[in-house]
């Protein structure tokens, strides 16, 4: 049996779900694929927080597409009902002052004119007293970072496009997409054929198998976020006076952390941001090994021994790395009928909304006023 709809999504996780979603309150039929339930804990849209920030140390390029995301977030938060979707707890952004993350964070700061300031360690000692800085070391604050909440994002985007007509199927695997003679697009699956004049491409970690024509050099890491629970008391790490984090000790040892956002019951996450060994989707260990959580005390032990105590659970993660680590968003090289998003390299999901909304954008206009050159897929070629 034969299906059709104005557009295909294969992927329904942070940017398939804001894809589809996007697509639907334009009035187009959408028909959504995921390979697995709608929970998606088993890609790269999952763990309860994923931070927020707009001093972005990556690239000033960044910046519009943050400030337009936020304003997602809150229409998102707002048509769903899903309180809590995004939180501002403000941010610190440690390490020297000539670092990737210091000088990055206040480059963006200062040329799009964010609130922020420079801490030195004295002042960091004084204003947050749980982080343990070296003389040396500095932090920019900005005032408007914080955190979203992946899972909920997702349920979020799932439920609004859903009742606004787009089909999604989950527990579905694509055997292949190709474009036809006829210059529709034709996905097959186990279940049936689908057809469509547009398709949107959001594959996560499957993007190195599933965009293998595109020469993007995509390399997949495994990572661990763990949640410790603090020595003493809960009460200092509480997200109404304890900010989201990203600390450089050097450029290949960059770690996060986030307040308790579910209360003393949860505890406070922590990752690495660098490191992670070389995986796929199929030879992952998502076991929480030994020397997981021996690289996270040893940052805790250091900068923030408060809390350095009980593991209370751990998950694995992947990332989906671009040599240049920058994302990869456009229209497929080859087909303009499809739009392309992947390789977000493990600071993308905050940009889950825009992301969406530019996709909706190339494959029903064939444009975005969106500033995405610098993320073009024709980079690599």
């Amino acid at each position: 049996m034969k299906y059709r709809a104005d557009a295909i999504v294969i992927g329904l996780g942070g940017m398939g779900s804001s894809a589809a979603y996007q697509l639907s309150t334009r009035g187009a039929s959408v028909i959504g694929f995921d390979q697995f339930d709608p929970a998606h804990s088993r890609g790269s849209s999952h763990g309860e927080s994923r931070i927020i920030r707009q001093a972005y140390c990556e690239h000033p390029g960044y910046v519009p597409l943050l400030m337009r995301a936020y304003d997602l977030w809150r229409n998102l938060q707002r048509d769903s009902g899903e309180e809590g979707l995004l939180r501002i707890t403000g941010g610190l952004y440690f390490g020297t002052r000539d670092s990737a993350t210091v000088s990055g964070s206040l480059q963006s700061a200062l040329q799009y004119n964010l609130p922020h300031q420079v801490l030195n360690s004295d002042e960091l000692r004084h204003r947050f007293p749980v982080f343990q800085t070296r003389t040396d070391e500095v932090a920019v604050w900005e005032q408007n970072a914080g955190f979203v909440r992946p899972e909920r994002a997702i349920r979020a985007c799932l439920q609004q496009a859903n009742q606004r007509g787009a089909e999604l199927r989950f527990n579905e695997s694509i055997s292949t997409w190709e474009v036809t003679t006829a210059g529709t697009v034709q996905v097959t699956t186990g279940k049936g054929v689908y057809e469509s004049d547009r398709l949107i491409l959001t594959p996560g970690a499957w993007a190195p198998e599933m965009l293998s024509d595109l020469h993007v050099p995509l390399v997949v890491q495994r990572h661990v976020m763990a949640w410790f629970d603090p020595i003493g008391s809960t009460g200092p790490f509480m997200p109404n006076h304890f900010p989201i984090y990203l600390w450089e000790n050097t450029p290949r040892s960059i770690f996060y952390g986030f307040p308790a956002i579910d209360g003393p019951s949860g505890g406070a996450k922590i990752a690495m941001h660098t490191g992670g060994e070389v995986c796929t989707p199929q030879s992952i260990d998502r076991n929480i090994r030994s020397d997981d959580v021996k690289e996270l005390r040893e940052q805790m032990e250091e900068r923030v021994p408060a809390l350095n105590g009980p593991l209370l659970t751990a998950s694995t993660c992947m990332y989906t790395m671009t040599p240049d680590q920058h994302f990869v968003v456009g229209l497929h090289p080859t087909h303009q009928q499809v739009a392309i998003a992947c390789g977000f390299s493990g600071h993308g999901f905050k940009f889950a909304p825009v992301i969406g909304e530019v996709l909706a954008d190339l494959v029903l206009a064939g444009k975005t006023a969106h500033p995405i050159g610098f993320l073009s897929p024709y980079r690599f070629r």
